[in-house]
């Protein structure tokens, strides 16, 4: 594994380390009073909270330095737009969300996910925010509203810079496409700059170079008109909950495969080349099972477990439900069965058609005892961007002198389904320089994001305006 170190010469960013120490209170402050809004995108009744959080953004643009900074009416939630223009040839538009997932369960929380704290991890010792928000993504996309007002306060900006924030990220961005293509001459830029992924680890920084796309749905398997009494009826009639598991378990071949006739036929085989490249990137495979708690790792045969969430896709069963679930018996044969699938997708997989495929599949096997639904819930493709470009450059020696250590190109396993649309509406690479780890749990309870990745991160985007 080649690492190539860098001597992590400080002096070329001592400017933001300075104005990180004599702000960060002020810093606290500001983050702390965008983590406290409940900004949650699927739950109806925080509407008002979402309005509230895209005003407050608004009010710390234009406190950073920006022209002009507005709340935008969108068919969903609404999209917080600001610039500013200094006349220069290049543009960075800079892309974050504010919503964040719901933060149940509750009871799994030390402290309440809408007011945050300042507190030590349990494991290390290190200081953390927890919050609801406080990497995935607020705490993300607070870096570059600091990171550009230093620039902008200290005279060194050199670039046009525009910022999106969406609100419905977390729910599939199902609003901003119409809102992009409508705004495209508004939203021209040089690159797309996203901080809302998740490094491979806090030993060596890396940079994702693509993500995988999604293909969801929720999947209804019904038999009798109405549930039935197990022992008059078990045995006869079809148990909806036994044929959903036996069609589920038939969804995947013997080695770990997505057994949808079709589902592979444009995902592209990485080169040896490409993949021992990839491999770079530090692993642990003792450590990844102890931080999981499990005894072994299970997928795709003849790939890496970095492979199996990187360059592969994949099929998960993300809930399943039906019949009795309370306390005590009750001897049921259910009517329905019910479970939510999620395919995570590479480059060239087409979320619409892997919809279709997998909705044509699932009913083609279906016995005739039962009737089976498959509605879509949401779905997105993935994007690969080169490591050769000027951004991708400039990241990588900004992320390389405040870590004192190359960054590795990466592949996300995860989804942000609107940059793969916003590349292909606006004709702009994404650059995804991404400053949080796994321990920061996302979309679990305890959600929380070092202190330390806080400022690297700030610093490391500073330098970016530099070198870009």
């Amino acid at each position: 594994m080649a690492i190539f170190v860098r001597e992590n010469n400080h002096s070329k960013d001592c400017r933001m380390q300075q104005y990180i120490q004599e702000n960060k209170e002020r810093f606290y402050e500001e983050l702390f009073s965008l983590l406290r809004i409940p900004s949650i995108s699927a739950k109806p009744e925080h509407k008002a909270d979402m309005r509230r959080c895209a005003e407050r953004l608004v009010a710390l643009l234009k406190e950073a330095g920006v022209d002009q900074a507005a709340v935008y009416d969108t068919a969903g939630h609404p999209v917080v737009y600001g610039y500013k223009d200094i006349g220069a040839p290049k543009t960075i538009l800079v892309y974050g969300h504010y919503d964040v997932q719901p933060p149940e369960p509750l009871e799994k929380w030390r402290t309440d996910p809408f007011e945050p704290v300042i507190a030590a991890d349990p494991a290390t010792g290190e200081e953390a925010i927890y919050a609801r928000g406080a990497n995935d993504d607020k705490g993300q996309l607070f870096m570059h509203l600091k990171a550009f007002e230093h620039e902008v306060r200290a005279g060194l900006l050199h670039h046009n810079v525009k910022f999106i924030f969406e609100g419905e990220e977390e729910i599939g961005s199902p609003s901003l496409p119409a809102w992009v293509e409508a705004h495209k001459d508004m939203l021209k830029a040089d690159v797309i700059l996203v901080s809302d992924t998740t490094m491979l680890s806090d030993k060596v920084p890396s940079i994702n170079c693509g993500m995988r796309g999604l293909a969801y749905l929720e999947v209804q398997v019904t038999g009798p008109n109405k549930d039935l009494h197990s022992g008059h009826y078990g045995g006869a009639v079809a148990n909806p909950i036994n044929v959903l598991c036996e069609l589920i378990a038939s969804l995947h071949d013997e080695k770990g495969r997505v057994a949808i006739p079709g589902f592979y036929d444009k995902v592209v085989e990485l080169s040896t080349e490409d993949r021992a490249m990839l491999s770079r990137a530090p692993f642990d495979l003792k450590e990844y099972k102890e931080f999981l708690d499990i005894d072994d790792v299970r997928g795709e045969e003849g790939y890496t477990t970095l492979e199996r969430t990187g360059i592969r896709p994949c099929l998960d069963v993300c809930g399943i439900w039906g019949g009795y679930t309370g306390t005590g018996a009750k001897t049921v044969l259910p009517s329905m069965a019910h479970a939510k699938i999620s395919m995570r997708l590479v480059p060239n997989q087409r979320s619409s058609e892997i919809t279709a495929l997998f909705q044509q599949h699932f009913k083609a096997i279906a016995p005739k005892c039962v009737k089976v639904e498959v509605t879509p819930c949401e779905g997105g493709n993935g994007f690969l961007i080169p490591i050769t470009s000027e951004a991708y450059k400039a990241a990588s020696r900004a992320m390389a002198e405040v870590y004192g250590i190359e960054p590795v190109p990466s592949r996300g396993g995860g989804s942000i389904a609107i940059l793969a649309d916003m590349q292909t509406i606006l004709g702009t690479d994404p650059l995804l320089m991404g400053f949080g780890l796994e321990r920061d749990t996302i979309h679990s309870p305890n959600e929380s994001y070092l202190l330390r990745q806080l400022w690297a991160g700030m610093r490391s985007l500073a330098l970016f305006y530099k070198y870009f």
